[in-house]
């Protein structure tokens, strides 16, 4: 196990936003559940909370409506006055690293999330390339150089163009992308990753922060345990235990027991 101390990190997902396909709710009501959401997460004991657009789908590729950044940021904000000790970080699907550094910037947030950081992948938005060389740049121009990148390796969702080994994905992710944090997903939401493909990315980069980004489950946790630095969990905080819906106070708290019972 790593000598940092293990991560537990829990994802609001927001639900349809204006301005997206299944809009519905108002900004209002939107702030009011990812409040609550983030007081559960908080009285729960996790370490930080991850706010993402998961119910804009079908996600665009790369920018975002500005209406989308607006929202997003009043969503961050009541996270941030419900639950203000949480760290937070952002994720604007399916890969706007522009839009999540602006509103980190904004909020005080303390990472963003990258699905395709270097190198390009297939997804279910087309091709979609790696722009790190304009995102860290953006960040210094910012002044946000505080704000860390977790990018994904070999992320959910999406296949490579070639085969690539992926300890070279996830050292190329921190020493040619700068990634501050590698993220280890299955091959979709909530389905769990591959212990061998885990222990292959501790390996290639010893020195920096690796979190399973998908799947983990109670069950599970013990065996993750000694391959990373801690988990980011969304499905298994919802009462059906799937993605989208509010989190689940009770499920919250046994996951987080059981998260530093295994760490």
């Amino acid at each position: 196990m790593s000598a940092r101390r293990p991560r537990l990190v829990g994802v609001v997902h927001l639900p349809p936003l204006p301005g997206s396909p299944r809009a519905q709710a108002s900004c209002a009501d939107l702030a009011l559940g990812v409040a609550r959401d983030a007081r559960a997460l908080d009285d729960a004991g996790f370490d930080l909370v991850v706010v993402e657009n998961f119910g804009d789908a079908p996600f665009f590729a790369g920018r975002v409506p500005p209406v989308t950044i607006s929202a997003m940021t009043a969503c961050v904000l009541a996270v941030r006055d419900a639950a203000p000790r949480l760290a937070v970080g952002i994720n604007v699907l399916r890969n706007d690293a522009d839009a999540a550094l602006a509103i980190a910037t904004v909020a005080g947030a303390a990472c963003i999330r990258v699905n395709v950081h270097t190198a390009a992948r297939i997804t279910d938005q087309g091709l979609i390339e790696g722009r790190a060389a304009e995102t860290l740049r953006a960040r210094r121009a910012l002044g946000a150089q505080s704000v860390a990148v977790w990018a994904d390796v070999d992320v959910k969702h999406s296949s490579a163009l070639a085969p690539v080994d992926v300890a070279r994905e996830a050292e190329d992710l921190v020493k040619r992308g700068l990634a501050d944090a590698v993220l280890v997903t299955g091959e979709g939401t909530g389905r769990g990753v591959d212990l061998d493909k885990l222990r292959r990315v501790r390996g290639a980069v010893p020195q920096t922060e690796v979190l399973v980004a998908s799947g983990a489950t109670l069950d599970s946790l013990p065996q993750l345990a000694g391959h990373c630095d801690g988990v980011i969990v969304g499905s298994a905080l919802r009462s059906d235990g799937k993605a989208g819906g509010p989190v689940d106070p009770a499920r919250a708290r046994t996951f987080a027991e059981a998260f530093r019972r295994a760490f």
